[in-house]
């Protein structure tokens, strides 16, 4: 007979795991269920960029908090994590201003830098350059590999148990007679010390606690919930490129479409400047919501993006005029060209705010990171969420 645990967590991507990895150091025993075989999602199709300094508020605290655990993770279950910081490149006055700006909130953050010495740190080209800056506390993590590998190091803890290709139909308080209603998991929410039984396509699971932690996929199981919270998904257009001339690039590197995105970036005077001229000289990128940005993958090829569409249920079709308008974008910044080795759509969950906690059966509890920035806050985001629903 399975063992009733402690705490049962849907969804084994970062945010998943990140819950599952404090539970576990709180002496928590565990179960992770994740429909996948492996990771295939949203965890794995990111820059492996831990954005730290360009949030505000809650994600600022969570990303903070959470630093430290990834330093650590990557030491003990065997994937890359680099304190290699961030280059923020400026190529307008205007964008210039934007990282002053930041510069002056922040102190010594963020690093202002003149055009050499942004060549100095990042192979970029040189025309048109007004500066940057370099944001030290921001972490590279080798994406590709980290969930899995933090997957196999839980495993191993006492007390933890993962099931892969393991998809969750019902939950339901245990007697409680709480029905379905229709979407598989109990209508009723709040609390209530278990057990509450979890059903599969592999059997009965039961735990006294239950987080879903499913992402952009939370409306196939509380629509709901999703509809209450105006949840949608965000769908990206994303490359792998390979550089004519090869590069060694440490940081990850952001543009000027970077800064109409991040918070601590986007609200600032020379941010509402860029926006407003780019309404005229550069509607494309605005309509395509580009955030230009990229890292580099351990072979040498960089990872290129990326584009945002929002829609409850997008259509399959990716649009090529995107593509090329990031490869243009990639060209210019670098000075060379570039060859497309691999094309994929990234899916978040979207909504307002940049984080949904609700409650939404009997001791359970729905967390997803509504903004694009799971990898960057999941770490510090699990204690907060543990603190909350324990």
């Amino acid at each position: 007979m399975t063992r009733t645990s402690d705490l049962l967590i849907v969804g084994a991507g970062v945010v998943g795991l990140a819950h599952a990895v404090e539970a576990v150091e709180r002496g928590l025993t565990v179960t992770v269920l994740e429909r996948d075989g492996h990771a295939v999602g949203a965890s794995v199709r990111n820059f492996g960029h831990g954005c730290l300094t360009a949030q505000t508020g809650d994600a600022l605290r969570f990303a903070t908090r959470g630093r430290g655990t990834w330093l650590r993770l990557g030491a003990e279950a065997g994937f890359g994590v680099a304190e290699c910081g961030t280059v923020v490149v400026a190529r307008s006055a205007e964008e210039r201003a934007a990282l002053e700006q930041l510069a002056a909130a922040r102190g010594d953050d963020v690093e202002l830098l003149d055009p050499a010495r942004v060549v100095d740190r990042v192979p970029v080209a040189r025309d048109g350059l007004h500066g940057g800056a370099f944001l030290p506390r921001d972490l590279r993590v080798e994406q590709r590999r980290a969930v899995g590998a933090i997957a196999t190091w839980l495993a191993a803890r006492p007390g933890a148990e993962i099931h892969f290709g393991c998809p969750v139909h019902d939950i339901d308080a245990v007697g409680s007679g709480v029905g379905s209603g229709g979407a598989g998991i109990g209508a009723a929410a709040g609390g209530g010390d278990g057990p509450v039984a979890v059903r599969t396509g592999r059997g009965e699971f039961r735990a006294h606690r239950v987080l879903l932690c499913v992402g952009h996929d939370l409306d196939r199981l509380v629509p709901g919930v999703a509809d209450d919270a105006g949840l949608r998904r965000c769908v990206l257009q994303m490359l792998q490129v390979r550089p004519h001339t090869p590069l060694t690039i440490g940081p990850a590197v952001l543009t000027g479409s970077s800064m109409l995105r991040y918070p601590a970036l986007s609200g600032t005077a020379g941010a509402a400047a860029l926006r407003e001229r780019w309404r005229t000289e550069r509607p494309e990128l605005l309509d395509a919501g580009v955030n230009h940005m990229l890292t580099q993958l351990p072979g040498g090829d960089l990872v290129v993006g990326d584009t945002h569409h929002y829609d409850r249920t997008p259509d399959p079709w990716t649009d090529e005029t995107l593509d090329d308008l990031l490869l243009a974008e990639t060209r210019a910044l670098l000075g060379t060209g570039v060859d497309v080795v691999a094309r994929w759509r990234g899916v978040y969950a979207d909504a307002p705010g940049e984080f949904l906690i609700r409650p939404v059966a009997p001791a359970t509890t729905a967390v997803t990171v509504t903004s694009g920035i799971g990898m960057t806050t999941a770490f510090g985001l699990a204690p907060a969420v543990l603190d909350r629903v324990l």
